[in-house]
Formats: C-alpha cells, structure tokens, sequence
C-alpha cells in the first residue's frame, strides 16, 4: 500500500465521521536536495471535524502527528495539516 492510501485508511479508522482530503505535495519538493519528488514525503491533510466534536485544534494535530510516527521514522518528511470548523 502506498504511503497515501495507508494515511487515507488511518484516517478513516480514527477520525470516524470526519470529512478528510490527503494531498500528496511531494511533486512540488522536487529539486530541492537531490529529490525528484517520486517519494511520497510531503503530504497535506485537509480535515472537517464533525459539528458534534469538542476536540480542538492541538489535539487533532497531536493525534495526526502519533497516528503518523512510523511513517515519520520511515521517510515521511512533511506534514500541512488544515482545520476546518
């Protein structure tokens, strides 16, 4: 599974009722220290929290971040993460 479909499943398993986009920006990276942008390390998660959550915005950042640990030890290099109300 690619790193974007494994972030997707994550993210549905977690966030149950949540609107969420995931983007892979690494395209735009490539050049910048010898990268060609092929490698699935930038990403940017686009996410709607339901109406009915009283989780704010740390939290959700926090639980992304620790959803994404051993992808982050594994080449995932940078993460954007949008909050919408």
């Amino acid at each position: 599974m690619n790193r974007k479909k494994r972030i997707e499943s994550l993210l549905l398993k977690n966030f149950i009722n949540w609107k969420f986009t995931v983007i892979d920006n690494s395209a735009q990276h490539s050049g910048h220290n010898n990268f060609d942008g092929t490698q699935e390390t930038h990403f940017c998660i686009v996410i709607k929290k339901p109406f009915s959550s009283k989780d704010n915005r740390i939290s959700i950042h926090r639980k992304i971040y620790k959803l994404l640990k051993d992808d982050f030890q594994n080449g995932l290099h940078a993460l954007e993460i949008k909050i919408a109300n």
